[in-house]
C-alpha cells in the first residue's frame, strides 16, 4: 500500500503538533470572547453593539476561509496555517490595545483578525487528517475536534488570573485576557513552523499516489461547480451546515429561555458546560464509531439527536432537564460534524481539498451567523416552541435532502 511509504513518526509529529496548536488557539481565542460583549459595550457606550465585534469576527471568519483554502493548495498548508495564527496574535494584541484605548473601532478590527484566525483554525482538522489513510481520517478528525475542549475550559479559566494581573501590572484589566492570549497565539505559530515538517500536503500527495508509480501522475483540477454537484459532497456539506444551523438556533437562546424561567447565571452556566462536554468531550470516540461504523449511520444518529434535543429544550423547564437537553444537541453537532467531515475529506483529491474545505467552512460560518441572527426573532415571536420546531423541521428537510442523495449516489455507483 502507498501508505507504507509515510513515516509513522512524520504522521504522529504533525498530528501531534496541530493538536497542540488548535488547543493553544481556541483557549487565547476562547479567554478573549469571554469579555468581548462586556468590552464592546464599555467601549462603545451603548448596550445596542455588544453583539458587533462577533459578528465582525464571525465575518473575518467566514470571509477569509475560501481564500485561506485557494492558499493552502498552491502554497502548502504550514505557511497558511502559520499566517493565520500570526493573524490571530495581532488580532488579539489590537483588542488588548484597543481596551486600553478605549477605541471601539480597534476592538471591531481586532476581532476580525481573531474572525480570521479562527477561519484558519478550523482547517486543522483537515490538514491533521490528509497525513493518514482514509480508514484512519475520522480519528484523526475527532482527536483535533476534542481540542475544542482544552479551549473550552481553558479559555475561561484563563480570562479572571489575565484581568488580576493586568490590573497589578498597570494595564486595562480586561485587556489582560487578549494580551494573554496573543502570547499563547504567538507559540502556537512558531511550533507550527517548526514542526509541521515535511508540509503535510506532501505526505497526502504520497499517500495518493499508487503505489509503484514513479512520478505523481497529471490532475487535472475540477472546477468548484462540478465538486460540488457530486452527492456525497453536497450530503457532507449538508450535514454540517445544517448541523450547525440547528445547534446556534436553541444553544443561543437558551439562556434567554431560562432567564425567563428565572434560572441563576449558575444554572446556565451548569447547562452550557453539559452543552460543551457534549460538543467536544466525546470527540474521539465519535471519531472511533464513524472509523467502523462508517459517516452516513453516524450522521443518521446525529440528526436524531438533534431532533431529540430540539424537542427536549423547548419542553424541559428545570436545570438537568435543560442540561440534558443541551448535552444532547452538542453531541448531535458532534456527530454531524465530524462524519460530515470525514466524508467531504474521503471525496476530494489533495491538490483540491483547501479550497472546497474553505468553502465548506464558509458556509458554515455563514449558517452559524444565520441561526444567531434569527433565533431571537423566532423566540419573540413563538417562544421556545417555535425554535424548537424550526429546529426540528430544519433536520426533517435535511433527512429528505440526504436520503434523495444516498439514492441519487447508488444510482450513479450502480450505472
Amino acid at each position: 500500500m502507498a501508505s507504507t511509504t509515510v513515516s509513522r513518526s512524520a504522521q504522529r509529529r504533525i498530528t501531534g503538533t496541530l493538536f497542540v496548536t488548535e488547543s493553544l488557539f481556541s483557549a487565547a481565542y476562547i479567554a478573549s470572547i469571554t469579555l468581548l460583549a462586556i468590552n464592546a459595550v464599555e467601549l462603545g457606550g451603548a448596550d445596542a453593539l455588544a453583539g458587533i465585534p462577533s459578528t465582525v469576527a464571525l465575518v473575518g471568519r467566514a470571509a477569509f476561509a475560501i481564500p485561506i483554502g485557494w492558499l493552502m493548495d498552491r502554497t502548502g498548508r504550514r505557511p497558511v496555517l502559520v499566517l493565520g495564527y500570526v493573524l490571530g496574535a495581532l488580532g488579539l494584541m489590537v483588542g488588548g490595545l484597543a481596551v486600553g484605548w478605549l477605541s471601539f473601532l480597534a476592538l471591531c478590527v481586532g476581532a476580525g483578525l481573531a474572525g480570521m484566525a479562527n477561519g484558519t483554525s478550523q482547517q486543522t482538522r483537515f490538514v491533521a487528517s490528509e497525513v493518514w489513510p482514509q480508514e484512519h481520517r475520522a480519528r484523526i478528525i475527532g482527536f483535533i475536534v476534542f481540542a475544542g475542549t482544552v479551549g473550552a475550559i481553558g479559555g475561561p479559566l484563563l480570562a479572571a488570573p489575565m484581568v488580576g494581573l493586568a490590573q497589578r501590572s498597570g494595564w486595562a484589566p480586561n485587556a489582560g485576557p487578549y494580551f494573554a492570549g496573543a502570547a499563547l497565539t504567538l507559540v502556537a505559530a512558531l511550533l507550527a513552523f517548526l514542526f509541521l515538517r515535511p508540509d503535510p500536503v506532501r505526505l497526502s500527495r504520497v499517500l495518493e499516489t499508487p503505489a509503484g508509480d514513479s512520478a505523481e501522475p497529471l490532475i487535472v483540477a475540477r472546477p468548484l461547480r462540478a465538486i460540488f454537484a457530486r452527492p456525497l459532497v453536497q450530503l457532507a456539506v449538508a450535514t454540517m451546515v445544517i448541523g450547525q444551523t440547528v445547534m446556534t438556533l436553541v444553544m443561543v437562546i437558551t439562556p434567554v429561555y431560562m432567564h425567563h424561567l428565572h434560572h441563576s447565571t449558575g444554572a446556565i452556566s451548569l447547562v452550557f458546560m453539559a452543552h460543551t462536554l457534549g460538543m467536544f468531550g466525546f470527540a474521539t470516540v465519535t471519531g472511533w464509531l464513524i472509523d467502523r461504523l462508517g459517516s452516513r449511520p453516524m450522521i443518521v444518529y446525529g440528526a436524531g439527536l438533534l431532533i431529540v434535543a430540539s424537542f427536549l429544550a423547548p419542553t424541559a423547564t428545570g436545570v438537568w432537564a435543560l442540561a440534558i437537553a443541551l448535552f444532547l444537541l452538542g453531541l448531535g453537532w458532534n456527530f454531524c460534524f465530524i462524519a460530515g467531515s470525514t466524508l467531504l475529506s474521503g471525496e476530494l483529491h489533495y491538490s483540491e481539498r483547501g479550497r472546497v474545505q474553505g468553502t465548506n467552512d464558509m458556509l458554515v460560518a455563514l449558517a452559524s451567523g444565520a441561526g444567531s441572527l434569527v433565533t431571537g426573532t423566532i423566540f419573540a415571536t413563538s417562544g421556545m416552541l417555535g425554535v424548537g420546531a424550526v429546529g426540528m423541521a430544519l433536520i426533517l428537510i435535511f433527512a429528505v435532502f440526504a436520503t434523495w442523495r444516498w439514492q441519487n449516489q447508488a444510482t450513479s455507483v450502480a450505472g
